[in-house]
């Protein structure tokens, strides 16, 4: 299954595999539930960001901590989803959410996952019809396969400034990785070494991923020669850096990993160095 899926393709096998509507807003956190419930592809179910696709926090470990396999296998389940389920998530920000989804997926050693190109607005755009009933899936057992080589954490990035092995690629605009104008971290600037990529940077002018070849010749701009294997995305919070992985993948660089406490959880320690 690709990483990508159209409105049309989607249209037409919606019914052989389960829809995840994961629209949400940062600044608003109910506002993807209420976007939900007042219009979505029939037949999908909902995912909130905070809730489902994230574990709690403490303070220390970033704004949007992984869950643990156990919660989200638990509400993977109560969705209908096992591991041979075909999954196809959207939402209404150029994928920044869906790709969250994506990527926990592929963590579990799910294989059948993609993102919907465009989203809810490419969906509308296409003609295709919205709902506003909500499901009811069957409940069922999720099995996962977990894949803990796909994310780093905090120690090995520290590690890593003094023995450099990886290359750290941050998501978040150009603004925030030099430390200007920052409002969502109680710190600016960036880990030390990191290179920037915005995510941004991934779509084109009508908000949907670029060709597959242009990304990798992007993506090589900020990489250089080095092996996917070699590169770990972060972001603010673990949530756009997977859009940066999708892009990875859509390119034909698969192998990139995830530090998902990002920099919320690395300036939530003082002695972590800060670059600016």
């Amino acid at each position: 299954m690709s990483v990508l899926i159209t409105p049309q393709i989607l249209a037409t096998e919606s019914t052989t595999c389960v829809v995840v509507d994961c629209r949400h807003d940062l600044g608003d956190p109910e506002a993807g539930n209420r976007a939900y419930l007042s219009g979505h592809i029939p037949g999908a179910v909902f995912a909130h960001l905070d809730s489902d696709l994230s574990g709690p926090k403490t303070g220390r470990n970033g704004r949007h901590p992984l869950p643990t396999v156990e919660a989200l296998t638990a509400w993977l389940g109560r969705m209908g989803i096992t591991p041979q389920t075909r999954v196809v998530a959207y939402d209404a920000s150029g994928g920044m959410f869906a790709a969250r989804l994506w990527w926990l997926l592929r963590w579990l050693g799910h294989e059948h996952v993609a993102v919907l190109d465009g989203g809810w607005q490419a969906w509308l755009e296409a003609g295709l019809p919205a709902s506003i009933e909500v499901p009811e899936p069957t409940a069922a057992v999720y099995n996962a396969r977990p894949r803990g080589d796909l994310a780093v954490g905090m120690a090995q990035i520290r590690a890593n400034l003094d023995a450099p092995a990886f290359l750290v690629v941050d998501a978040r605009s150009p603004d925030r990785f030099r430390g200007l104008g920052e409002t969502i971290d109680p710190v600016g600037g960036h880990i030390p070494g990191a290179a920037n990529r915005f995510f941004q940077h991934n779509l084109d002018a009508g908000g949907r991923f670029k060709s597959a070849g242009t990304l990798r010749n992007e993506w090589r701009e900020v990489i250089g020669s080095r092996s996917p294997a070699d590169i770990v995305c972060q972001c603010g919070s673990g949530v756009t850096a997977c859009h940066n992985l999708l892009a990875l993948e859509l390119a034909g660089l698969s192998g990139a990993r995830l530090y998902a406490g990002s920099w919320s959880e690395w300036c939530a320690h003082p002695d972590n160095p800060v670059a600016r």
